[in-house]
């Protein structure tokens, strides 16, 4: 017997009595459903609250993010990371009005034709949005799937995801493929939790699980190894003049592309600016992908205005509103606040 069989009825009914209430919910239009499954990608629910309401307020239409300047959008982005998502929400907007004549496709296939949009995404935005019955499969879907029909594939090859992925299209409810779509991915951000702690007691289709009757929940899913990050160590200059700051734009594309960044360099490296006055600052860490950087700053008190080309003053107000500075400075954030008054 398929446990997937048996699935669709008392997963709906946990759902319903369940589900978290969430703006994008309360509202599925296309342009919701599709902003926010892009900033949730790698980022929790929590993180994501505040920027999707900021974002609906700045650009409450396709139109208005096709013509926002790109500045601006990632000002408004600022600190949920993975830059590339604004930029191809962006492409993505632009495609909508020159392809589509404003108007959000409403098949699957043409929204998988949209800028950073996999068959993940395309999958919720059909389903939720248009009540398409086709699967929407994401990490939370695969861990669920895999416990419940004991499937040990590697979940980070095309070839396990797409039998999951087929598995489902053949027992989702063609009349709520959305709310099945969304309960599978509540139950396993909730409830099927990663790294051997589900929380089975609370689980809906216990009965149904193959992984929990074996007892291989901290078996499942099969995920292969994770390439080994590169270290990299980083000296970062906080360069103050007058209550300002310098910033610096990082190159159009790789890692951070076009965003404002205070200078930094691999360890060690010469002051790039003229200074009266050089003291230590305070360590920082962060984590990319395959990168990681261990950076050092130095509070560089500078001699003169002079800055090399392209790079800026900053003052509280224009750090605030105007550049988009990310995460990986964090760390330094409050040694400019208190420089920047």
């Amino acid at each position: 017997m398929n446990p997937l069989d048996q699935l669709p009825i008392p997963l709906l009914e946990w759902y319903r009595d369940n589900a978290r209430v969430l703006p994008w919910r309360s509202d599925p239009t296309p342009y919701h459903v599709w902003i926010s499954e892009i900033m949730l990608q790698q980022t929790r629910v929590a993180a994501v609250l505040d920027y999707y309401r900021r974002f609906m307020a700045a650009l409450p239409t396709v139109a208005d993010l096709a013509g926002l300047e790109e500045d601006k959008l990632l000002k408004l982005w600022q600190g949920l990371g993975y830059y590339n998502r604004a930029r191809n929400l962006q492409k993505a907007a632009r495609q909508i009005q020159e392809d589509f004549g404003g108007r959000f496709p409403d098949t699957y296939e043409a929204i998988l034709t949209l800028a950073g949009v996999g068959e993940y995404t395309a999958g919720a935005i059909s389903s939720i949005a248009f009540g398409i019955p086709v699967p929407a499969v994401d990490g939370n879907v695969l861990r669920v799937v895999a416990r419940l029909t004991g499937d040990g594939g590697d979940i980070a090859r095309p070839e396990t995801k797409n039998r999951m992925r087929q598995a489902l299209l053949a027992v989702i409810p063609r009349d709520m493929p959305g709310d099945f779509n969304q309960a599978l991915m509540e139950l396993g951000a909730t409830v099927c939790l990663p790294n051997g702690a589900p929380l089975c007691g609370q689980c809906p289709v216990r009965a149904l699980c193959t992984a929990l009757r074996e007892e291989r929940t901290g078996e499942l899913p099969v995920k292969g190894a994770k390439k080994a990050r590169r270290i990299e160590e980083r000296t970062v200059f906080l360069i103050f003049r007058d209550k300002r700051v310098a910033l610096r734009r990082r190159a159009a594309k790789g890692l951070l592309a076009s965003l404002w960044e205070y200078p930094n360099e691999l360890a060690p490296a010469p002051c790039p600016v003229e200074a009266a006055g050089l003291e230590p600052g305070c360590g920082g860490r962060h984590i990319f992908t395959h990168i990681e950087w261990r950076m050092q700053s130095v509070v560089v008190t500078a001699a003169s205005d002079a800055l090399p080309q392209g790079w800026v003053w900053a003052d509280r107000d224009a750090l605030a509103g105007e550049y988009a500075v990310p995460n990986a400075f964090q760390s330094f954030a409050h040694l400019v606040e208190a420089r920047l008054g």
